[in-house]
């Protein structure tokens, strides 16, 4: 049987590792040369404690404020686009404290599990991509957000996750390499990291040493689908067979989608990230800037830091002020850190494939058998990757799955 999965980023690679694994015939169809996708730029965090999705309450009113500020965490390019009205109305819909306690579970569940995969492939003599289980430091420096969060980890420890809720004075004994202007901290001892640009080309690898076929610089031009069947795609100039098809192509899912006769929910939210290779200062932990939104991870040596979410159409512009406000923050919390506007051609940015519920898109749609989606999963593909992967061969496979993953449907809007 042969599976052929479209898009290169870890949950295409991720699918291919897993599908490879169960016995599959496997081909990874891409668009690009697979140097530099989404998943290379990213902050590298393996997060169980991101079990709260983007649709949240709360959301939409500090969107809505953040919108006057181009330094801001979080924008939406205004736009008369109905894909973008229609999705910014399913996000308010969403963003209800019910939705908050449903994906609870689901999403913990989702990341449990793939942290296990990547201790296990961790453990394999091919891969070396720096692992690391120090956790991750949740800083806070306002009262209002510092309640919130230690809220937050009461709800964590009920989901049986590990969790410390610490003073200044606690966070100051873990994190000892820099002076800390915070109230306090909270401690996800779940969590974990790892460097990207090692995982990804390791994957690719691998996967070519097992005999998966690799199709690159090969955008898929249509879809050949007769009745409940996608028979073949045309990509570059190949026509692809397969039993099974994959569609896990992050941000440019919903153009796929609709050569398949599908509408899927997702927008593209653009990150930016800079990696300083020899950095004067180095954190023990990676951190997450509560309320600058800014994420900040040492990987192999190098530090990465990292924020925004700017939804709007795809687009290879770089809006220096966006990084202007990762820069500014880092400082508030750091003060011995003083960061440097990096060059241009040193930021690197990405598209994250948001869903209007933050949550992702996994399993088979109701008009087409043999057509699995894999994709939407914001800022977490890079943690939710292995896990992704894993049930994806389990739906190829008919056999049971290893979570729930119901909450996942990609029909469900």
């Amino acid at each position: 049987m042969k599976a052929v999965v479209v898009g290169g980023g870890i949950i295409g690679l991720s699918s291919a590792y897993f599908l490879k694994e169960a016995g599959w015939d496997v081909v990874v169809v891409d668009r690009s040369d697979l140097s530099d996708n989404c998943s290379y730029g990213n902050l590298g965090m393996i997060v169980p404690s991101h079990f709260v999705p983007l649709a949240a309450p709360g959301m939409v009113t500090q969107g809505i404020r953040w919108m006057f500020n181009s330094k801001s965490p979080f924008y939406v390019r205004p736009s008369l686009s109905s894909t973008l009205i229609q999705w910014g109305l399913k996000f308010m819909r969403s963003a209800t404290a019910a939705h908050v306690e449903a994906s609870a579970v689901p999403l913990r569940d989702l990341n449990v599990l793939s942290k296990k995969l990547y201790e296990a492939m961790a453990a394999k003599p091919e891969f070396a991509f720096a692992l690391e289980k120090k956790g991750i430091m949740m800083y806070f420096r306002d009262e209002k957000v510092a309640e919130e969060e230690i809220h937050l980890a009461e709800k964590a420890r009920s989901l049986g996750l590990d969790v410390a809720a610490l003073s200044a004075g606690e966070a100051r004994q873990i994190e000892t390499g820099t002076r800390l202007d915070v109230l306090g901290a909270v401690h996800y001892r779940c969590d974990a990291h790892l460097y990207p640009n090692l995982l990804m080309p390791q994957l690719v690898k691998f996967l070519k040493g097992a005999g998966v076929q690799f199709i690159t610089n090969a955008p898929v031009l249509s879809v050949n689908r007769q009745k409940n069947q996608v028979r073949s795609i045309v990509a570059g100039n190949q026509t692809i067979d397969g039993d099974v098809f994959v569609f896990a192509a992050g941000s440019w899912l919903p153009e796929l989608g609709r050569r398949a006769g599908l509408q899927l929910s997702v927008l593209p939210g653009k990150g930016y990230s800079f990696t300083l290779q020899q950095p004067e200062t180095t954190l023990q932990v990676p951190a997450i800037l509560c309320e600058a939104r800014v994420a900040i991870t040492p990987m192999d040596g190098k530090m990465r830091y990292g924020g925004t979410m700017e939804l709007g159409a795809i687009n290879d512009k770089i809006n220096m002020r966006r990084v202007q406000g990762i820069v500014e923050s880092v400082p508030d919390y750091f003060p011995d850190i003083k960061l440097q506007m990096p060059k241009q051609e040193d930021i690197w940015f990405g598209y994250r494939p948001c869903t209007p519920d933050g949550l992702p898109l996994i399993g088979y749609t109701k008009t087409v058998d043999n057509l699995i989606v894999a994709g939407g999963h914001a800022m977490m593909g890079l943690s939710l990757g292995p896990a992704t992967g894993k049930l994806v061969a389990e739906m190829a496979g008919g056999v049971p799955l290893t979570v729930n993953a119901t909450a996942f449907r990609p029909d469900r809007f």
